[in-house]
This record gives structure tokens, sequence and C-alpha cells, in this order.
């Protein structure tokens, strides 16, 4: 059985996982939800304008007072500066199985910024809320965020092909991953 907590902070070598606030829509806008590169990645369309942010990031704060809402702004623990977001999404009760989600600025890809939030994520699904599975999916046209999930113990389990439309309508095929409880207590933290 899903132990859910919320969202709380989650603190790494290098960043820090907080709940959104509203006045964080401006720099979700400038650092990642209105850059193409970015969003091509996802199967919602760039922000054209900040009040579209600013409706998002209301909806995302509103929902904290849900204990099965996880939902995580993604900050440079230094300087504080929002980079990103992750998110525990699509619980199933049945089987104790979730699915992730992340995006970050694309000034921060390739740093291991990414690697570095899902980790934690994936260890508090574990640790905390008595997950049995976490999964993921990227586009098979975007092969670093695959390098990603492997890099922190997920195993492609196959691609489904013409899984999301994205926002200009074209249709990619995606990659999926997973990583099982059995398997990410084996490997020890060092993964």
């Amino acid at each position: 059985m899903i132990t859910y907590i919320g969202t709380p902070q989650i603190e790494t070598n290098r960043l820090l996982l907080e709940k959104f606030v509203l006045s964080d829509a401006q720099k979700v806008f400038d650092h990642w939800i209105s850059d193409e590169r970015v969003t091509d990645n996802r199967v919602s369309a760039a922000h054209t304008d900040v009040s579209q942010t600013v409706e998002r990031v209301a909806g995302i704060v509103s929902q904290y007072e849900k204990e099965d809402f996880c939902y995580w702004a993604v900050k440079l623990k230094d300087s504080g500066e929002l980079i990103g977001e992750i998110d525990l999404y699509d619980f199933d009760e049945a089987t104790g199985n979730c699915e992730v989600s992340y995006s970050l600025g694309y000034r921060w890809w390739n740093q291991g910024y990414g690697t570095e939030a899902l980790r934690a994520v994936i260890e508090f699904g574990f640790r905390h809320m008595n997950l049995h599975k976490v999964a993921a999916a990227h586009n098979t046209d975007n092969p670093a965020s695959g390098r990603i999930m492997s890099k922190v113990g997920m195993v492609q389990e196959g691609i489904v092909r013409d899984m999301i439309r994205n926002s200009k309508g074209q249709y990619k095929d995606c990659a999926i991953y997973g990583i099982l409880e059995g398997e990410y207590f084996s490997k020890g933290d060092g993964f």
C-alpha cells in the first residue's frame, strides 16, 4: 500500500526540491516552459505568455494540500535559482506503481542535475512512500533523457510507437523505463 506524504522538501548535494510558490511563475516561464528546446520533449506546447504559466503554477500550488500530490520545484542549493521541475504521478493503488516526469531549463542540461533530482525522487518513493515500481518515458528522439534514467538504475522495458502527440501534431515513439523497489535496494545507494 502506498504511503502518501505529499511534497516534502528533499535536499541533495547540489539541489533543493521543494514546493512551488506562485511567485515562481515568471522563472518557470523564462527558464523552461517557453523554450521550445525543452517543450519539444513535453506533450504540452511552449507557453507564449506568462499568464499561461501563472495559471499552471497556481494549479500546481492549489494541489499541495493533497497528500497524494508529489510535485517539486528543482532549485540550485547554493543560489536558490529555479532550474526545473519533477513529479511523481499516476499512482496505482493495486500495484504500488507510479510514473515520474521531469523538465530542466536548457541552460542546466548536461550538468548532472536531472540525474541528481531523479535519483532523489526515486529514493523518496521507495524509502518513504512504499512504492513498488517507478516508471518513466522519453521521446526516442531525446536519448539524453534515457541516459538520465539509466544512470539512476532504471531499465528500458520497450518502445511504444506513437505514444504521444506533441503540440505540433507530430506523433512520437517513446522508450519506457522502470525500476522496481527490489532492484533499487539490491543496488544500494551507489548506483
